[in-house]
């Protein structure tokens, strides 16, 4: 194993890319030997062939629970994909030489304790400072810069690798053998993994002469590799757990590339290492500066910011100067930010955060042809779109789709009789499984039983999120029904359980519906909250109204429904006993409360609810915006008369009523029926009294809520209102509409903010 050819590199680095092809190229090997899975062999030829698009990704994963998954993103400046694509094109033997799959996940199972994972976050805390030491002994804050400078810049012919195995080296001696005793799983993890490449070694050297094998590894596993560590045998590997697991390839995207989004192995600009990758091949490195900097420059012009061609020439200039007073060759990505802050920015990181983010991440998605490494789930999605007669909306131009759920009787089939069911049902499991190919709309309400409407786009993440789905099951159906039975299985919230047997019958999943009616039966007898029952109740109020439409037995829920709404209407009071913050959900449940009565008149019980709603309409000691809105109701079922209504707003609006309180009951009161309010000249002869004889700190007070209540009205409501105003004035309709129309002063305006600061002694 001596005469091999070793090859250090770190992951997604354009300078050890470009290296390790000059290194193949030199050494022309017979045999590549590269870190990744063992079992994902196949996979290299499909990575590299015709139509497939970087950044994309081989993923494991286990098909058991718990679920536990392995990733191995490549973009097209990762060394361990150029190796690839160069050994294709050589015709060179290639293969995977790390643990497989089905070990490695059994293993990361198996150390998935809190107490496991907090072992491992403290020690690569500890490891992480090792590194910020070495940057700060190169004169640099942050690893990452050094790295740049010291690496990336580094274009030195047999100077990259070399460097990199010693510190490598060093810096793992530094961990494992001097600084850190008690190291986590993960360590004696990466000995069973160069166990196990070190036996790859050895049955490739017995096909070919060492020196016509390379072995392309990270480099902190040189050192592992070439001490004396034992190959594993073939009894310790029959010894090491397995777990039922999978492998596939993927798009990816640079977004989730990014380290800035929690992938470890990532780095932090994967767009900026492209332009740098281009730059190393077009030996441009010395326009890398001025191309990044003209991009930001470029973004910042389309968000109307001042970036000029004379700023990036003092950009690119300043960021040299900084790179030059650090020793450096040329700049790197930090030197970069400083300059775009400074000449960009002057100074103000935020004036240029987003550009610098959109050239630093980029907006790059990968893409995979047809017949590359299908899993389950993409299979199971592709013969749904061919089979609902969906797959010329596979596009990136958004198309719009109606559907209609109702039988078509003009045609012969029965699939085709029901093909728009079925494509409602398909939809519905997709937006369960967080795939974004369909998005909803709202419809009118007259056809909200019986019609949908849906916004159709296909786009590479899609595809990222159809091979996620595959984590949860096997086919569309049986993920959809894994993703809301964990849902039921956590949940404690009776909207949330309705929501779920709604979404059940939606996505045609009879076991999920039987399981949720009886969970909601449950939670029922014990629920307390009024928003949360009053929500509950809508989500079966809107499955009944599809009667047989999606051929579900929708029976079981209307007594389900009529317990929901009476549980509801009892618990409306003591709700109604809360602060202004609190008052917002149930105002909000006593408007859905309403629409519930107006879908099922004739299943629910709406004495009781109105009798509840009296009662809170005249009530003194609750939360005085949802009187307001209880009185409005009842208003609009002629529940209170002309002659009642003055009085109360008369007495809601008196003297001795606390100004805050009587302008938060009108913001109640006003929330429903703009139409009705208008015609009613007496609540306005009312509030023009109550604002007049109001001091400036109450006027303050109610200033606050009157404003709020006005701000939702339409424009031809409030000039009705300027109308009525202006005849109670004797001022004129028009000239008060006018008036009451022209645009706030700036002083004007300044005084309504401060209102946001209002101390209400609460």
């Amino acid at each position: 194993m001596s005469n091999i050819h070793f090859f250090g590199v770190r992951h997604l680095s354009p300078s050890a890319a470009y290296h390790l092809l000059e290194f193949l190229e030199r050494h022309q090997p017979k045999c590549l030997l590269i870190e990744g899975p063992a079992d994902a062999t196949p996979l290299m030829p499909q990575m590299v062939q015709k139509g497939v698009k970087t950044p994309i990704a081989m993923l494991g994963y286990t098909t058991e629970l718990p679920i536990e998954t392995v990733l191995y993103p490549f973009a097209d400046y990762s060394p361990e994909y150029q190796a690839i694509c160069w050994a294709v094109k050589k015709k060179a033997t290639l293969r995977f030489i790390d643990l497989p799959t089905q070990q490695m996940l059994k293993l990361r199972q198996e150390q998935s304790s809190d107490e496991a994972q907090q072992k491992a976050q403290d020690f690569y805390r500890y490891h992480n400072t090792l590194y910020k030491r070495v940057a700060e002994q190169a004169g640099e804050t942050d690893y990452e810069d050094y790295w740049e400078r010291q690496f990336e810049h580094n274009l030195t012919a047999d100077a990259f690798a070399p460097t990199l195995a010693v510190q490598s080296g060093e810096m793992r001696e530094m961990v494992i053998g001097k600084e850190y005793e008690e190291a986590p799983f993960d360590f004696s993890y990466n000995l069973l993994r160069e166990a196990f490449m070190k036996r790859e070694i050895e049955k490739a050297c017995a096909e070919f002469k060492p020196n016509e094998i390379v072995a392309v590894v990270g480099a902190y596993h040189l050192s592992g590799l070439q001490s004396d560590l034992a190959p594993m045998t073939d009894a310790e590997l029959q010894q090491l757990p397995q777990a039922a697991s999978q492998l596939t390839l993927m798009p990816y995207s640079y977004l989730r590339l990014s380290s800035r989004t929690g992938y470890g192995a990532g780095n932090r600009a994967p767009y900026y290492f492209e332009l740098m990758w281009r730059a190393i091949q077009n030996n441009q490195m010395d326009d890398l500066a001025a191309t990044y900097l003209t991009k930001v420059a470029k973004i910042l012009r389309t968000q109307g910011e001042n970036a000029s061609s004379a700023s990036v020439i003092e950009a690119v200039r300043l960021a040299n100067v900084l790179s030059a007073m650090k020793g450096g060759s040329h700049p790197v990505l930090e030197d970069l930010h400083d300059a775009v802050v400074t000449c960009f920015g002057a100074g103000d990181l935020a004036v240029v955060a987003e550009a610098i983010n959109k050239v630093d991440i980029g907006t790059a998605i990968g893409a995979l042809p047809d017949g590359v490494s299908q899993t389950p789930v993409q299979e199971d999605m592709r013969q749904a779109l061919k089979r609902l007669k969906l797959s010329a909306y596979q596009s990136a131009v958004a198309q719009d789709l109606s559907l209609d759920l109702r039988e078509n009787l003009k045609v012969k089939t029965k699939e085709a009789a029901f093909i728009d069911l079925n494509r409602s049902t398909f939809f519905h499991r997709l937006q369960v499984l967080g795939i974004h190919f369909a998005t909803e709309q709202s419809v009118s309400q007259e056809k909200a039983s019986w019609a949908e409407k849906w916004v159709l786009q296909w786009t590479p993440e899609v595809e990222i999120e159809i091979v996620e789905a595959n984590l949860k099951g096997e086919t569309l159906e049986i993920a959809t029904a894994f993703v809301l039975k964990e849902q039921l299985g956590e949940c404690q919230d009776i909207s949330v359980v309705a929501r779920i047997i709604r979404q059940a019958c939606e996505c045609q999943l009879t076991d999920i519906f039987s399981n949720a009616l009886s969970t909601l039966q449950r939670l029922l007898v014990e629920t307390t909250n009024f928003a949360e029952t009053a929500n509950a109740a809508l989500q079966l109020s809107v499955l009944i109204q599809y009667g047989d439409l999606r051929q579900f037995n929708l029976e079981p829920l209307k007594p389900l429904l009529q317990q929901l709404f009476l549980r509801a209407s009892l618990l409306l009071l003591d709700a109604s006993y809360c602060d202004e913050k609190a008052s917002k959900p149930v105002l909000e449940a006593i408007n859905t409360m309403e629409r519930i009565g107006d879908q099922q008149y004739d299943l629910v019980d709406l004495d009781t609810w109105h009798q509840q709603l009296i009662q809170l309409a005249w009530r003194d000691d609750v939360n005085s915006k949802l009187s307001g809105i209880a009185f409005a109701i009842l208003l609009e079922h002629n529940l209170a008369t002309e002659e009642e209504c003055g009085r109360e707003v008369s007495r809601r609006l008196s003297a001795g009523v606390p100004a805050d309180l009587g302008a938060s009951w009108f913001e109640g009161f006003s929330g429903r029926n703009r139409y009705a309010l208008l015609s009613r000249t007496i609540i306005w002869q009312e509030l023009d009294q109550y604002i007049r004889q109001l001091d400036e700190e109450q006027f303050m007070r109610s200033v606050v809520f009157l404003r709020r209540a006005f701000s939702s009205f339409e424009p031809n409501q409030k000039n009705s209102i300027a109308e009525l105003l202006g005849d109670l004035w004797g001022t004129g309709k028009e000239a008060t509409a006018e008036l009451l129309q022209e645009t706030l002063s700036e002083a004007e305006t300044t005084q309504l903010e401060e209102l946001n600061d209002f101390d209400f002694d609460f």
